[in-house]
């Protein structure tokens, strides 16, 4: 199970860090609304840049936190649970703008499998 928990922790992690640092500009079939980059992903939701960087901000330090947990087992809940919560409202967000649930797909598998890291 160990191996499995820390499979799922790094497939997170390096999704995490894509999404935030190398594809944040970047449009992608799966951005909220008709968005073309994450700033105008959170403006469709009506939330504020402020928000878009403190959202940012806590997903690069979770998967960091993920990976670094690897070795400190300690991080893993934590960041996996936080990480719960953000993923809810990122699926809720898709809700909110009416989005085709292909779009939520990304946000549903990332809360499986941070479910599935925090239990394991």
């Amino acid at each position: 199970m160990e191996i499995l928990r820390q499979t799922l922790q790094v497939i997170v992690a390096l999704g995490l860090l894509n999404v935030w640092l190398a594809r944040a500009g970047k449009p992608t079939r799966f951005r909220g609304g008709d968005a073309k980059s994450m700033r105008e992903e959170f403006a469709a939701y009506g939330l504020p840049v402020a928000m878009m960087y403190g959202v940012g901000a806590l997903k690069v330090i979770i998967a960091l936190a993920l990976l670094a947990g690897i070795w400190q087992s300690a991080l893993v809940v934590p960041a996996a649970s936080l990480l719960i919560l953000l993923m809810i409202g990122a699926f809720v967000m898709h809700l909110k703008v009416k989005d085709p649930f292909e779009r939520a797909i990304p946000s549903l598998l990332m809360l499986a499998m941070s479910v599935a890291i925090a239990v394991l």
